[in-house]
């Protein structure tokens, strides 16, 4: 499934990996931090809409990001849809890391943002979500700090 950028362009998950990479060369004195997030909305009772965003941060100067969407059914409850939400920022993370260690990428700071936090109705799954992510060895960012999901992906759903 392709990503699209901030001007609706496609982008193979290979394509992202060269845009990022291209964006860190021409400032390589410049830290960055590539972070993964995923939100959802419900579009009816059980069906839900589910865009994964992939920012690339130039520290102090800008950023790149891609998103894609992706339709799926039967989710009754919150924390479904707040459990898929991590399982797919986990697996488009893992497949990102694999393309940039391939690519021998500059170095970069690496996050998971999950649209959860301590107050509304997703803090009943919050530790759920996070312990989650940390298990799969991933450093995981919550609301009001999970801008890649909470900004990026939910500017899409």
């Amino acid at each position: 499934m392709d990503f699209l950028n901030n001007d609706g362009e496609k982008f193979s998950v290979s394509g992202v990996i060269e845009s990022a990479i291209g964006f860190m060369k021409q400032d390589p004195e410049r830290s960055y931090k590539i972070m993964i997030g995923t939100d959802s909305a419900l579009y009816n009772s059980t069906d839900a809409d589910f865009v994964t965003a992939i920012v690339i941060h130039r520290i102090g100067k800008g950023a790149r990001y891609f998103w894609r969407r992706s339709e799926l059914k039967n989710f009754h409850t919150l924390r479904d849809r707040m459990i898929k939400e991590a399982m797919m920022s986990i697996d488009v993370a893992q497949q990102i890391l694999s393309y940039l260690k391939e690519a021998k990428a500059p170095d970069f700071d690496f996050e998971i943002h999950i649209d959860v936090g301590s107050n509304g109705e997703t803090k009943t799954v919050m530790q759920e979500v996070v312990g989650l992510i940390r298990a799969n060895n991933f450093e995981v960012k919550t609301k009001p700090e999970s801008c890649a999901a909470s900004n990026v992906a939910d500017r899409y759903t």
